[in-house]
């Protein structure tokens, strides 16, 4: 199965580049250009792409409202949104995670970590860049926005115990595997946790639920080193 994706950014180079990159691979395919926010809207309507590869910074809708309107259309559910950034602690990145986005990364990638991310998050699994992830959650995540419906502790009712402690490891960055090992359980049974919380919380994927889990106060981030 080809894994069709959208490309927005402002710089037409680098959808070229990009696009020479992905379309190299057996199981990728470009299916469309955006040159700004909202034309990434409108074509992600249009062609449903399984991946969108978003500049977070964007003219006429950045990359935060323009996955905020994409992830807002539950005809859109299954199309899974990377986010690039030149900064990967930009608090904008933060906003991007809470409207929606699978994960992120920098614009200095290389192209086999490019490819391998979009794989990722088009199976439905979250993408947080290792180098960039802890700052992220303890700077940003940790801190509800004031307007951000999912800081509210209620939001964890719906699960069960085991459910929430799949999710708080899930959140620290644990894989499927890691969590099972350390609760003496399968690997699918986990799987299936996550899935349920995922469908219980309204969770896009993985990245939502690690959202979820900060903003919920469920998981707290750890103390900041240094002065």
């Amino acid at each position: 199965m080809t894994i069709r994706v959208l490309l927005a950014d402002d710089q037409a180079l680098l959808r070229a580049t990009f696009r020479i990159l992905i379309d190299s691979v057996e199981d990728l395919t470009v299916v469309a250009e955006a040159a700004d926010g909202q034309e990434a809207v409108d074509l992600t309507a249009t062609h449903r792409p399984d991946v969108v590869i978003m500049d977070i910074r964007m003219p006429n809708l950045d990359g935060v409202a323009a996955t905020a309107a994409i992830c807002a259309r539950p005809e859109l559910s299954d199309t899974r949104i990377l986010i690039l950034t030149t900064f990967e602690n930009d608090r904008n990145v933060a906003k991007a995670l809470r409207a929606g986005a699978s994960g992120f990364l920098g614009k200095g990638v290389s192209p086999d970590v490019l490819l391998s991310a979009v794989r990722t998050v088009a199976a439905g699994d979250s993408l947080l860049s290792p180098t960039a992830t802890q700052a992220l959650i303890t700077r940003f995540l940790a801190t509800p926005d004031t307007d951000d419906s999912l800081a509210l502790p209620d939001v964890l009712k719906a699960l069960t115990d085991r459910e929430r402690e799949v999710m708080a490891l899930a959140a620290h960055g644990r894989s499927n595997a890691e969590i099972a090992v350390e609760l003496v359980l399968s690997p699918l049974t986990v799987r299936s946790h996550i899935q349920r919380a995922m469908t219980k919380l309204h969770a896009r994927d993985r990245a939502q639920l690690v959202v979820i889990a900060y903003q919920s106060g469920l998981v707290k981030p750890p103390p900041q080193q240094g002065g």
